[in-house]
């Protein structure tokens, strides 16, 4: 394969790997017949969002954190698949495990992206485009999925460079992308120049319209024009940050196996959430939910945040933490319900959100007389997760989240 470079030479060898529409092929890999078709896995509600788009989606202007009302506008024949996180995580541990075989340097984003700092892995791997030419091939052939990954000495280059090596989609059709672009030190400012500003971090709509505001769109002209002008326009801080990327400067390291610092799960509602036993049912599942992500990551938490948002918009963040670790959603649930008992729900609840923080290691200090009744949760709690890591994150729940009209599934 043909990989696009900008020539020169590195002093680190840093990759960007970034799944290609992650969500959604993973779903075709169980619905293959689904292939070449526009998916879009997210709520199909009037409230709903979209979390990922399959390219033929994408051809029609649907992207990720669009509402879904706007998506099926724009492609009616859109199909929704609900998202399946539990799986997915799963999935995502499959691919990190080969980012591993390359380096132990890795450093994750989220479950469809990662940093791999590859600069002492050449002897054994070779350039840092064939390695990223290795990585494709093996999670293609052992997951049957594709990625795309940039190359470059540091991260920012190496997560702009992996956006060029994507696939593209046009109202005409889907283009296949490089795979792998590489950025090679020596001519950054090649690569770099030619881009809207907006690609750099830190340049959000009101960034970029002050910066225009100073004639700066493109990354050379915020590099052409007088610190002291961006300064005054975006602060020093804001301004140098800018600045030291539009040069190509980034001495961040790879930071290998971060743990997130919070786990969490919100869900908007199609209509508005109006009594306490709602607001009950809806709380129990979220704390069933990211307890178990938080298990699944062998981790316990101190802090439960609960989150609101109301029908006319207004949000509001509550938080508690406890002496101990908690490990079990009816713990969560206890501290959720203390905390949405001061909230005046009359407004309406549109979105609800519960969130673990200050993670830890989970290790449960058990007494004598406890660890009977301890150990008998602990094996339910395993399998349940089991049950869910083989049949799906929806396969079981809590017995009070099933309507009454409902019947089991036999399968």
């Amino acid at each position: 394969m043909k990989i696009p470079t900008i020539v020169g030479c590195v002093a680190r060898t840093i990759l960007h790997v970034d799944m290609d529409a992650f969500y959604v092929s993973v779903e075709m890999l169980r619905r293959p017949e689904l292939r070449g078709l526009p998916v879009v896995v997210g709520g199909s509600s009037q409230r709903g969002v979209v979390a990922a788009a399959s390219y033929e989606a994408r051809r029609h202007g649907v992207h990720s954190a669009m509402s879904s009302v706007v998506a099926k506008r724009r492609c009616p024949t859109a199909i929704f698949l609900p998202p399946d996180l539990a799986h997915y995580a799963g999935v995502s541990e499959a691919v990190h495990e080969i980012f591993h075989r390359f380096t132990p340097l890795v450093e994750p984003l989220a479950l469809d992206e990662a940093f791999l700092d590859v600069t002492g892995s050449g002897r054994l791997w070779g350039s840092g485009a064939e390695i990223g030419d290795h990585i494709r091939t093996v999670i293609a052939a052992e997951i049957g999925l594709a990625c795309s990954v940039g190359v470059a000495g540091n991260k920012f280059l190496a997560k702009l460079a992996s956006v060029e090596a994507k696939p593209q989609a046009t109202p005409a059709g889907v283009a296949p992308g490089a795979g792998v672009w590489e950025v090679r030190a020596g001519a950054e400012q090649e690569f770099l120049d030619p881009l809207e500003v907006r690609r750099l971090w830190g340049v959000g709509p009101a960034t970029a319209e002050k910066l225009e505001q100073l004639g700066i769109r493109r990354v050379r002209d915020l590099r052409m024009t007088d610190p002291q002008r961006i300064h005054g326009r975006l602060g020093r801080n804001l301004g140098e940050h800018l600045i030291a990327l539009a040069h190509g400067r980034d001495e961040r390291p790879v930071v290998p196996d971060r743990q997130s610092k919070s786990i969490g799960n919100e869900d908007t509602f199609a209509e508005d959430l109006t009594s306490r036993e709602e607001v009950h049912r809806e709380l129990l599942r979220l704390s069933d939910q990211v307890t178990a992500r938080m298990r699944g990551d062998g981790r316990a938490a101190r802090t439960v945040t609960l989150k609101v948002k109301f029908a006319d918009f207004q949000t509001i963040t509550r938080s508690a933490t406890t002496a101990g670790p908690l490990h079990d959603p009816i713990e969560v649930l206890g501290i959720a319900e203390g905390l949405v008992a001061e909230v005046n729900l009359d407004r309406g609840v549109r979105l609800l959100g519960i969130s673990l923080h200050n993670l830890g290691e989970a290790a449960q200090q058990l007494n004598l007389f406890e660890a009977p009744h301890l150990e008998a949760s602990d094996q339910a709690r395993d399998a349940v997760d089991a049950i869910r890591e083989r049949f799906g994150s929806s396969a079981i729940g809590p017995a009070s989240l099933r309507s009454p009209r409902q019947t089991p599934n036999p399968h």
